[in-house]
């Protein structure tokens, strides 16, 4: 089977600061060897009511602002600072990408054109989205399945079969939770959306917001071709993302497993491979013919 793709999801987790931005992509690229780092864009006027603007975070201990909008205004990068976040990951050798939150970040970051855009498991039955995605971008929509009935996953597929997209379509297992407890992952997910969808979609992927990383290479064992994990330089930092995060080491150690695993699966492709011919006959040698 081919590499998986391995995504580091940054989210918001600069802490609204461009230089730890900078250290986190360079750190994936020249340490943890990730293929894609990717960031959010939210539109907050647009996301939330007046009164959701104005009320204090529901967790004050993790506010970066007197309120949820001031909080969401602090930790959001404008388009400038987008586009100087895709400049860095092209010199460092990685793809830049983004979750669009709302029609009107999608429509600044399709302006960048990207390689793919992620549309997270909140933000999927946003019909008018979806939309001008599917009509004004051309790469490819990646799409998160958590908080999703099984009905609902059908309609999303079956709405980029009807825009002629469902080739650019990858979409990903997923639980919604902060971190989420192993019983509640239901990598199983994996095979029943890979059976129902193969055919009718690019890929098939995983995105866990769980803790450790053996799960995500049991995910590359059931046929996930995009591992997505969301990645901070310092777990205890204010913010409700870092405690589900991978640290540098982690994410290293997640990239280098998914890949050394998508290498072993394969078969034999001879009863006796070349490296066991040596051995066989030294060890073999003095074995009783069978007749």
């Amino acid at each position: 089977m081919e590499a998986p793709k391995i995504i580091a999801e940054v989210g918001c987790n600069h802490k609204g600061d461009m230089d730890i931005a900078h250290e986190l992509i360079v750190t994936a690229s020249m340490f943890c060897k990730v293929d894609v780092v990717k960031f959010q864009k939210r539109t907050n006027r647009e996301l939330l009511s007046e009164e959701e603007y104005n009320s204090p975070h529901p967790n004050p201990i993790n506010a970066y602002g007197k309120t949820y909008g001031e909080h969401r205004e602090f930790l959001e990068f404008d388009m400038d600072q987008h586009r100087q976040l895709k400049k860095w990951c092209e010199d460092a050798g990685l793809i830049y990408s983004t979750s669009v939150w709302d029609v009107t970040s999608a429509k600044e970051i399709t302006s960048l054109n990207p390689k793919l855009i992620k549309i997270p498991s909140a933000c999927n039955l946003n019909k008018p989205m979806l939309t001008y995605l599917c009509e004004n971008y051309a790469g490819e929509i990646h799409a998160s399945f958590g908080m999703t009935t099984k009905e609902e996953e059908e309609k999303v597929v079956s709405f980029f079969e009807k825009m002629g997209r469902a080739n650019d379509l990858v979409i990903y297992s997923c639980t919604s939770g902060y971190p989420v407890p192993f019983e509640d992952i239901c990598l199983l997910e994996i095979s029943r959306l890979k059976e129902k969808f193969e055919h009718r979609v690019k890929a098939i992927g995983f995105s866990g917001h769980h803790l450790g990383i053996a799960v995500d290479v049991a995910a590359v064992t059931l046929g996930a071709q995009w591992i997505e994990r969301h990645y901070t330089l310092d777990r205890t930092w204010k913010g409700t993302d870092h405690a589900a995060s991978l640290e540098p080491d982690g994410m290293r150690r997640l990239a280098r497993d998914c890949r050394a695993v998508s290498k072993a699966l394969t078969y034999k492709s001879h009863d006796v491979l070349d490296i066991e011919k040596v051995q066989r006959d030294k060890l073999k040698k003095n074995q009783v013919k069978w007749q």
